[in-house]
């Protein structure tokens, strides 16, 4: 990214490099180790934390390096203060280190993510989060901790929701109005599971209820709240546009949409399947005739909607560029401009029968879909991001959306009294787990 590449190149000269810890050591996180260290001048990947410690110390060796095991603070502070990798089973060790400017979290968990995220901000952490699930779910009120500590909380560059809201800044700085922020799938299937997923899963080397959450819908339904709240636009119904096809240009792709509906909904997040070449767009209006002259000479067709896209999201390859915004420009990406405009609510992926207890998104018995905030909090509707480990207290047939009437919460979770805060913090209306 401009300026950022001179920015990080000028913090490698004075020898004073982004010191980065990383929380969880998937798929993607070995990725962005291995970038960090190849690739980044400015940055080092200083320590990480996985639940098993073997598959920290194999994400080190992906990138050719030999890390250190740390089971105390001190040791961890001394390695990383000696240039050598360390890796630790404890994620705290990374939250208190004075060694760590920024923390990564790499692992898709909203409550173990919101503990880690808090205590990284009580020790003067900046957090980049590659976790779509936490920021979607109470990422406004997590915002508002990161202001208090003084610290910044980050969406990462590369994945959908920074690529989106990227283009999206971009576009209202040339002076057009965007309407629509568009997400590209190629598949959509809400009823897929970690079983029909595992041979892809497989190929790849990812887990199979992460690559599920891609197919079923929830993956992109936590994306593009992250991008309505960043924008405040709405979704003009539950589930956007439910896995609408369209395989045409993308140049004529503004079709899809009435310029009436979106002028009066004040601009809308969507997505479609199917279009090939494109990941990400935006639709755009000018209202100046001057400028539409000019957008027609430049091939941009006749309006109303002008088309903006990009045809890739490279995720951990831009991570970086989303460490050095935070740390070196306190600039965050796709921060929410206030409360939850935008939340995804948790559907019955079959029917569901009282006493069961849900499993995590991603899995076989729930999928999630956007809902503007309103209509999640009017009709008590469970996040989707806050399924695990409820118990069914009645059943719930196949496509319904759940309610927190429909179950018992597990007990003493901070991501629960942190969504009932952030509807407290951010409005007058009564939260939607009052009473429970």
């Amino acid at each position: 990214m401009i300026i950022v590449d001179k920015a990080l190149k000028a913090r490698e000269a004075q020898g004073k490099p982004i010191r980065v810890g990383m929380i969880g050591a998937g798929f993607m996180g070995q990725g962005l180790v291995n970038q960090i260290v190849h690739s980044v001048p400015g940055e080092r990947m200083t320590a990480i934390f996985n639940r098993h410690v073997d598959k920290a110390i194999r994400a080190y060796r992906y990138a050719g390096l030999e890390p250190v095991v740390a089971s105390s603070q001190s040791e961890l502070d001394a390695a990383i203060h000696a240039g050598t990798p360390v890796v630790t089973d404890d994620p705290f060790l990374l939250c208190h280190s004075e060694q760590i400017d920024c923390l990564v979290d790499v692992t898709g968990a909203v409550e173990f993510g919101v503990r880690v995220v808090m205590e990284a901000f009580k020790h003067g952490k900046h957090v980049v989060l590659m976790n779509a699930e936490l920021d979607a779910t109470i990422g406004p009120i997590l915002q508002v901790y990161a202001k208090k500590h003084g610290v910044v909380l980050s969406a990462c560059d590369g994945d959908e929701p920074g690529v989106q809201i990227n283009l999206y800044r971009w576009v209202k700085g040339l002076g057009l109005t965007p309407r629509v922020i568009g997400n590209i799938k190629g598949l959509q299937d809400p009823y897929r599971n970690p079983t029909t997923q595992k041979g892809f899963a497989d190929k790849w080397g990812q887990n199979p209820a992460m690559v599920t959450s891609f197919a079923d819908g929830s993956k992109i339904s936590f994306e593009q709240t992250i991008a309505a709240n960043a924008s405040g636009f709405v979704v003009r119904s539950r589930g956007m546009s439910r896995g609408l096809e369209y395989k045409g240009d993308v140049m004529n792709i503004g079709k899809l949409y009435d310029i009436d509906e979106l002028r009066s909904l004040g601009g809308i997040v969507d997505y479609v399947v199917g279009t090939p070449l494109t990941k990400v767009f935006v639709l755009a209006e000018h209202t100046d005739p001057k400028q539409q002259h000019y957008l027609n000479l430049y091939k941009m067709g006749e309006g109303p909607l002008y088309p903006f896209f990009i045809p890739y999201h490279l995720v951990h390859f831009e991570v970086p560029n989303a460490i050095a915004r935070a740390v070196i420009f306190r600039d965050s990406v796709a921060k929410p401009l206030g409360g939850p405009v935008v939340e995804v609510c948790a559907v019955a992926k079959r029917d569901l029968k009282r006493g069961e207890t849900l499993d995590e998104y991603g899995n076989y018995m729930t999928y999630g879909e956007a809902v503007n905030s309103p209509e999640m909090k009017r009709e008590r509707y469970l996040p989707e991001g806050l399924v695990e480990g409820c118990k069914l207290v009645r059943d719930v047939a196949k496509d319904s959306v759940l309610t927190y009437d429909d179950v018992v919460l597990p007990s003493g979770r901070i991501a629960d009294q942190l969504r009932d805060e952030q509807y407290a913090h951010f409005a007058d209306a009564v939260p939607v787990a009052a009473g429970r």
